[in-house]
C-alpha cells in the first residue's frame, strides 16, 4: 500500500500525535485489514470509525436490503438508500468520508462454506451481526481460521463486548455454550445509540489490538448499562469442554 502521503499525514495528526500511535503506528494501520460481519447497528459504527482512523482494507459483508426502520441506529445509511443493499451503501458513505482504503463489500450471507476462506483474508474481524445463530457462526469459523474476532451484542439498553483470540483466551461458546431457551425474533426493541455506543468501543478494541497498545478485552466480558451509564467488566475462562475453541 505504500507508505503515508502527505494527505494522510495531515488527515491522521491528531492520533499520529498520540504516543501510543505515532507515525509508525498509523502506517501500521494503513497496511492492516478489517472484516466487519453486518452493515447495522453495531457495523454502522464500527466501520465509520475504522475508516476515520485508516484502517487500509475495510471488508463488509451484508446480505440486507436498507428498511426504514433501520435508520434509527444504522447511521451508515439515509432515506434516499431504502431499498439499496446496505453493502453498497455503505462503501459509498465510508469512500466520502476517506477516499485513502481500499473497500471491499459481499452482498452474501458469511456461511459454514465460504467463512474460514474468507475471514482468513484479513487481519481481524468483528462480529456486528444481531442474532445468536450468526454470532456462533462468526465464533466457530474465526477460531477455525485462527483470526481475533472482535464479538459484541446490544439489545434495548444493554451491551456486551469480548474479544476472542483462542490462542489466548475464551471464545464466545466457552462463556455462551447454548442459545437463550426464548425464540429470536424480528424487531427486538434497542435504544438506537446502545448499538452505537458499543459499535464504537468494538471499534477502539479492533484498533487496540492491532496496534498492540493498551488491555485487551481476551479473556473479560465487558457489559454496558445506558440506563445508569456503568461499565462492568467480568474475568472469563475458557471452556475446556467447549466444542470450538478445545477440539
Amino acid at each position: 500500500m505504500g507508505d503515508l502521503n502527505k494527505e494522510e499525514l495531515k488527515r491522521y495528526t491528531r492520533q499520529i500525535n498520540l504516543e501510543e500511535i505515532g507515525r509508525q503506528g498509523q502506517q501500521r494501520l494503513k497496511e492492516s485489514s478489517i472484516l466487519v460481519v453486518g452493515a447495522g447497528g453495531l457495523g454502522s459504527a464500527a466501520i465509520y470509525y475504522l475508516a476515520a482512523a485508516g484502517i487500509g482494507r475495510l471488508g463488509i459483508i451484508d446480505y440486507d436490503e436498507v428498511e426504514v426502520s433501520n435508520l434509527q441506529r444504522q447511521i451508515l445509511h439515509t432515506t434516499a438508500d431504502i431499498g439499496r443493499n446496505k453493502v453498497d451503501s455503505a462503501k459509498e458513505r465510508i469512500e466520502e468520508l476517506n477516499p485513502h482504503l481500499e473497500v471491499v463489500t459481499y452482498d452474501r450471507r458469511l456461511t459454514e462454506d465460504n467463512g474460514v476462506d474468507l475471514v482468513k483474508e484479513y487481519d481481524l474481524v468483528v462480529d456486528a451481526v444481531d442474532n445468536f445463530t450468526a454470532r456462533y457462526l462468526v465464533n466457530d469459523v474465526c477460531v477455525e481460521a485462527g483470526i481475533p474476532l472482535v464479538e459484541a451484542a446490544v439489545e434495548q439498553y444493554e451491551g456486551q463486548l469480548m474479544l476472542v483470540d483462542s490462542s489466548q483466551g475464551p471464545c464466545y461458546r466457552c462463556i455462551f455454550p447454548e442459545k437463550p431457551k426464548k425464540p429470536e425474533t424480528e424487531g427486538v426493541a434497542i435504544l438506537g445509540i446502545t448499538a452505537g455506543t458499543i459499535g464504537t468501543l468494538q471499534a477502539t478494541e479492533a484498533l487496540k489490538f492491532i496496534l498492540g497498545i493498551g488491555e485487551t478485552m481476551i479473556g473479560k466480558l465487558l457489559i454496558y448499562d445506558g440506563l445508569d451509564l456503568s461499565i462492568r467488566k467480568i474475568r472469563v475462562k475458557k471452556n475446556p469442554d467447549c466444542l470450538v475453541c478445545n477440539t
